[in-house]
C-alpha cells in the first residue's frame, strides 16, 4: 500500500515512537508499504519552527535526509496539487494539511493521518 504520512506522524516515527498509534506503527513498519513524505511536510516544520512551536522544533534539513534515509520517497508539490486545494469543501483551515488532502487524493495515495478534522474528507485518507 501507498502511503502519504502526515507532518504530526513523521516526527513521532522519528523521536517519540510510543506516541504513535498501535495500527500507525504498524502500517511504518510493514515492509511490503511504500512510505511517502510531501515537500510540505518540510516546509511546515520550516515556518512552524522558525515561529516558535516547539512540536515543530526541528531540523527541517535533517528530517528531510533521515527519512529519505530510511527509504520514505519524497512527494513534490506540483501546481497540480495546488490547483486541486480549491475543490476541497472548507472543514480544515490549515493549508499544509489541505495540500496534503490535495495530494492524496490526485496521487491515489493513502494519507496516514491522527487529525479527526482530515479524515473528515473524501478520499484516500486512513485516520489511525
Amino acid at each position: 500500500m501507498k502511503l502519504l504520512i502526515d507532518t504530526h506522524l513523521l516526527l513521532w516515527a522519528s523521536d517519540f515512537p510510543n506516541k504513535l498509534p498501535r495500527e500507525a506503527a504498524s502500517l511504518l513498519a510493514d515492509g511490503e508499504n511504500e512510505l511517502f513524505f510531501s515537500a510540505a511536510a518540510i516546509w511546515e516544520i520550516a515556518i512552524k519552527g522558525a515561529s516558535g512551536r516547539k512540536d515543530f522544533a526541528y531540523d527541517p534539513d535533517n528530517v528531510r535526509r533521515d527519512l529519505l534515509a530510511n527509504g520514505y520517497i519524497e512527494l513534490p508539490i506540483t501546481s497540480a496539487h495546488a490547483a486541486a486545494v480549491r475543490n476541497l469543501p472548507p472543514i480544515h483551515k490549515d493549508p499544509f494539511d489541505r495540500i496534503l488532502i490535495a495530494q492524496a487524493m490526485l496521487e491515489g495515495i493513502t494519507l496516514l493521518t491522527t487529525d479527526r478534522k482530515i479524515a473528515k474528507y473524501p478520499g484516500p485518507i486512513r485516520k489511525v
